[in-house]
């Protein structure tokens, strides 16, 4: 789920979609330099037909002012390019 207003907390989600069946749990992606969210989050909904109906129900709604984007989630596409890595630690 994307576009979500950066107030939107998992409690607010956590309600929204148990409307639309069980909610196993609900997860607000946030930056972990500046601790505020990213503006996207995942549900996980244990039964698929419930989702579908949540999805469709819930798509293009608005959320605290925002008009969220629901979609089922995809695996994450390799990225390609230079790797980098850093070091920490003592010599």
């Amino acid at each position: 789920m994307g576009n979500l207003s950066y107030t939107t907390d998992e409690a607010t989600l956590q309600k929204l979609f148990s409307k639309h069946g069980d909610v196993e749990s609900v997860n607000v992606i946030i930056d972990r330099d500046t601790g505020r969210s990213k503006g996207f989050g995942f549900i996980d909904m244990p039964n698929d037909k419930q989702a579908k109906e949540a999805i469709l129900a819930l798509n293009g709604s608005e959320i605290e002012g925002r008009t969220i984007k629901v979609s089922e989630a995809k695996p994450q596409e390799r990225r390609e390019g230079p790797r980098r890595a850093f070091g920490g630690g003592r010599r």
